[in-house]
């Protein structure tokens, strides 16, 4: 969660959490117009309570999640690889945190999007069956590892999609469940041999960084499995419900349905549900879908995400050096964060780092300073069909 720092702490952080979540609740340092409510030292979700949840969020937010905060923004600082995972859809939710509540926090879905700050790389969704026979013809020590009964079947399926998804079941299920002496075995035999290889393919020499940096892992392996991407900056990606993913290396802006639940079975010290994650994922193959946005003027972005999630979308907003911009007044509430240049906000001074809540119609103008970089924002806001189902109805 989002660590409490006193001012000039210099050390790194992974994660920066904007909302209110309980595991990393935002706190108000300033701001409110309302006298008779609190103003500052309070968390972000008491600050909603005093000052009314419809007044803050607007009726058809408040209504819909109950007065929650449906969004929940970060900032990811990838160093060494994150861990092979999935977040579940709202039922399983329920039931690991009915089940679980040490371990799932929450009962709530987690779907969500990582818009790139610089490139950045990722393993997200499986591959398509052609990749991944060629990879178990490639390696010997996946093909062990798999099982050459799983291996045949996954090569005579080619032309079949109900027999290539049953293959793609079959095979990453053995390798997430193989014993610790077949884990070693094949992990250590395949580092090896490439470690001793000339120049490699990009998905072989990430699996010498990843083996490197979680020797003998199991989650190593997933790298023939995954697809591996690198965003662009300005590029995202979003993730629905039991969909595998790790983030591997790079800065990006995050933005989820307000949750913290996270299943995983590689590339971690931490808790392994091995039988849920495998359980649990779509097994839908095929290339991801980049987003790049939707220009909606000369300085915002949207990146707007699929139905049914209506928890966030993200604009990303950008103020010349001595310009000045609107920002519009949303149905919804609005979390922002400034990530880099100088300038102010309603009048406040901004710089990198500085994060705001916007209440529901509420216009901020947004100015940059002469001599400064340009000023970049990003804004979190409930997805606009929330407001155009409520208009229809």
């Amino acid at each position: 969660g989002a660590a409490q720092t006193s001012e000039g702490d210099e050390r790194p952080f992974a994660e920066l959490w904007m909302g209110a979540h309980p595991s990393g609740m935002s706190q108000v340092v300033g701001g409110g117009e309302q006298a008779q409510a609190p103003t500052e030292g309070v968390s972000l979700r008491e600050w909603l309570e005093a000052h009314g949840a419809e007044a803050c969020l607007g009726s058809a937010v408040a209504r819909r999640w109950g007065g929650a905060l449906p969004m929940l923004f970060k900032v990811l600082s990838v160093r060494t690889a994150l861990s092979i995972q999935a977040h579940p859809d709202k039922a399983l939710a329920e039931r690991l945190h009915k089940e679980r509540p040490q371990v799932y926090k929450d009962d709530n879905h987690k779907p969500e999007m990582a818009l790139a700050l610089e490139p950045f790389e990722a393993l997200c969704g499986f591959v398509e069956a052609a990749q991944l026979r060629n990879a178990l013809s490639a390696h010997p020590e996946l093909r062990e590892c798999v099982g050459e009964a799983n291996a045949a079947n996954a090569d005579a399926a080619a032309g079949n999609a109900e027999k290539e998804r049953a293959a793609l079941v079959a095979c990453f299920r053995a390798v997430m469940r193989a014993d610790d002496a077949l884990r070693q075995k094949c992990t250590r035999e395949l580092n090896a041999r490439l470690a001793g290889a000339g120049d490699l393919p990009p998905k072989e020499k990430l699996y010498l960084r990843l083996f490197e940096q979680y020797p003998d892992d199991i989650g190593t392996l997933a790298v023939f499995f995954l697809n591996y991407v690198t965003l662009q900056p300005g590029e995202a990606l979003y993730l629905g419900a039991n969909e595998p993913h790790a983030y591997l290396s790079g800065q990006c802006v995050e933005c989820m349905a307000t949750s913290d639940n996270v299943v995983r079975a590689g590339l971690t010290p931490k808790l392994r549900d091995t039988e849920v994650l495998c359980n649990m994922l779509t097994y839908r193959m095929g290339t991801p879908h980049v987003l790049r946005g939707e220009a909606v003027d000369g300085c915002k972005r949207l990146y707007a995400v699929p139905a049914p999630t209506d928890e966030f979308e993200v604009a990303a907003i950008t103020v010349a050096p001595g310009e000045a911009y609107q920002l519009a007044a949303n149905a919804g509430p609005q979390v922002v964060l400034c990530y880099s240049g100088t300038g102010t906000a309603a009048g406040a001074p901004l710089t990198g780092g500085a994060c705001f809540f916007v209440p529901c119609g509420t216009e901020v103008p947004l100015s940059c300073d002469a001599g400064s970089s340009p000023l970049t924002l990003y804004a979190a806001a409930v997805s606009s069909r929330v407001f155009q189902q409520k208009r229809k109805g």
